[in-house]
């Protein structure tokens, strides 16, 4: 099948469009974008500035891709977008280009970002996400794999969200979350492994088991955060999903969640 173009779309020279794309009404992409196959733009879409979008994406009505970034240090450098395969973009979703010299902004594969979603400068979005609407990320936010960040929810620039997170809607999160976990309030406070979402997932008993001691030594002994990873360290198996959990804390740079 061929590039499906609406005549009242507008598909600058020089974007390439790969097989079986869409562009419907009142679009504009733009001379520097490139699209993969099977991916579908809906109306009034604008996709600008240097951006790459995978295969079989659905872009829905107003979404908006590639824009120049709001941060104020911007000054023109040549940065980018970079969107993965068989990703759901909803309703007026903003994904705005880097700041700095080469830098990107990154969404992975299979995400979806419900409606009204920012996505600032920076940012980077690992696969299988779930983004509910209206929520805010600020720039260089990092979001992990297989986590969901419930709607209207703002996150502080910098901050990381780690793999198969749960963040509660109307939570505010300014610091780090770590892996695995249940957080949600005003600002966030940890409110547990997150079990359900860790069995959808194929996380045994036995992981699931040693994931809870490491929270309970983490966030339930009194212990500094120093003393709590050295605990970790000495009494609990050295699992991936424990190696990870410890990684994460031991990487923070803005503090974890507490």
């Amino acid at each position: 099948m061929a590039v499906d173009i609406h005549p009242m779309a507008i598909v600058k020279p020089g974007a390439e469009l790969g097989e079986n794309v869409s562009v419907g009404p009142f679009s504009i992409v733009g001379e520097s974008v490139r699209v993969g196959d099977g991916t579908r733009i809906g109306s009034s879409v604008l996709v600008e500035g240097k951006t790459t979008i995978g295969a079989n994406n659905t872009i829905f009505h107003g979404a908006s891709l590639g824009s120049v970034c709001q941060d104020l240090k911007y000054k023109g450098e040549r940065t980018f977008v970079r969107i993965g395969d068989n990703n759901t973009i909803r309703e007026y979703v903003t994904v705005h280009s880097a700041a700095g010299e080469g830098e990107s902004t990154v969404v992975g594969d299979s995400c979806l970002l419900m409606a009204y979603v920012h996505v600032a400068h920076n940012c980077e979005i690992g696969s299988n996400v779930i983004i509910a609407n209206a929520v805010n990320l600020a720039g260089h936010v990092r979001v992990f794999d297989f986590a969901s960040i419930g709607g209207v929810t703002p996150v502080h620039q910098f901050v990381r969200i780690g793999e198969y997170c749960f963040v509660g809607g109307g939570s505010r999160i300014p610091q780090d979350v770590p892996p695995y976990l249940k957080v949600a309030g005003n600002p966030a406070r940890p409110a547990g492994l997150n079990s359900v979402g860790l069995r959808r997932r194929g996380f045994t008993a036995e992981q699931r088991s040693a994931l809870k001691k490491a929270y309970a030594i983490f966030y339930r002994s009194g212990l500094n955060v120093t003393q709590a990873l050295e605990r970790i360290d000495a009494e609990l198996p050295r699992t991936k999903e424990i190696e990870r959990f410890v990684e994460f804390i031991r990487g923070s740079e803005r503090g974890i969640i507490r």
